[in-house]
């Protein structure tokens, strides 16, 4: 393990990229092995400075623009294509809201050595958070437990490396084998999910996807209850927020039941024609659940 490529996309949240960048500094900086860490930092469009302040702080960084219309998933991919230039050993997907902690590059050297020896090949890792506050997992990985019911279990870290296939990329390490094999995060999808996308594809090939044996940072779960007065908007603004990459993200969703849980598809569909003609029938049952 020789060279990182740290891939992250922001908009507009300068202060919590800055504190991310920060944090990853400081882990990298402490520890003892050392190795080449390079950043490549998409900003979508931001109108506060972020690439201006990272720049100049981290004059190294390499900093991409987009046009405001790349959102997460399309933000990663325009990060990673660029760190494709180069040779990397590891490609580190970070989300800008999180704060890794001091231990995170231990952390990553004892789960690639151990899932080399397990496997004997390298695979994905995924980094667990905890909200600050409470202490809870909020992001990580999750077993499979019923894939029509969509039924999964979020994995607590329990000092050991444990097999999982969701994954969230708020701290996801994917060694260079894996991206030889199933190529980058998929144009499938615009904002959300694409990280669920691609751990499931790696699965498929066979390749470890694994969570790493510690917690490796914090970050809040800033998701909010997406159907929030959602039965009291017009049928246009339902129909808006059905499709909106920030909001339900049908068209994302709809891509991954197809790519991964066919038999889901008419479920899907039926349920999304009930969200948006029934909203009220619709947010009573989800609430329910």
């Amino acid at each position: 393990m020789q060279n990182i490529a740290v891939l992250l996309t922001c908009f507009n949240r300068k202060e919590k990229t800055l504190k991310s960048l920060e944090a990853l500094y400081t882990a990298y900086n402490g520890y003892e092995q050392k190795f080449s860490l390079s950043i490549y930092l998409t900003d979508d469009g931001s109108t506060d400075g972020t690439a201006e302040s990272v720049k100049s702080k981290y004059p190294e960084a390499t900093i991409l623009l987009g046009n405001g219309q790349l959102y997460w998933a399309g933000g990663m991919r325009n990060s990673w294509n660029e760190a494709l230039k180069k040779d990397y050993d590891i490609f580190f997907l970070l989300n800008d809201d999180t704060i890794v902690n001091t231990k995170l590059f231990s952390n990553l050297l004892d789960t690639h050595q151990e899932v080399i020896n397990k496997y004997g090949i390298g695979g994905i890792y995924l980094g667990s958070t905890m909200d600050p506050h409470t202490n809870k997992l909020t992001y990580g990985g999750a077993k499979l437990l019923n894939k029509f019911m969509l039924k999964y279990q979020h994995l607590i870290p329990n000092g050991n490396i444990q097999e999982c296939e969701l994954g969230n990329a708020n701290i996801m390490f994917v060694s260079n084998n894996v991206v030889k094999q199933i190529g980058i995060l998929s144009t499938d999808y615009i904002h959300g999910v694409a990280d669920y996308d691609y751990t499931l594809r790696a699965v498929k090939k066979k390749l470890p996807v694994v969570i790493m044996p510690n917690f490796c940072g914090v970050c809040e779960n800033e998701h909010v209850y997406l159907y929030e007065g959602f039965a009291k908007m017009s049928f246009k603004k339902r129909l808006r927020h059905l499709n909106n990459p920030t909001g339900i993200d049908s068209r994302s969703n709809l891509n991954l039941m197809k790519n991964h849980f066919p038999i889901r598809v008419p479920f899907f569909i039926t349920s999304s024609l009930i969200k948006l003609v029934f909203p009220a029938l619709y947010t009573k049952f989800h609430k329910s659940r």
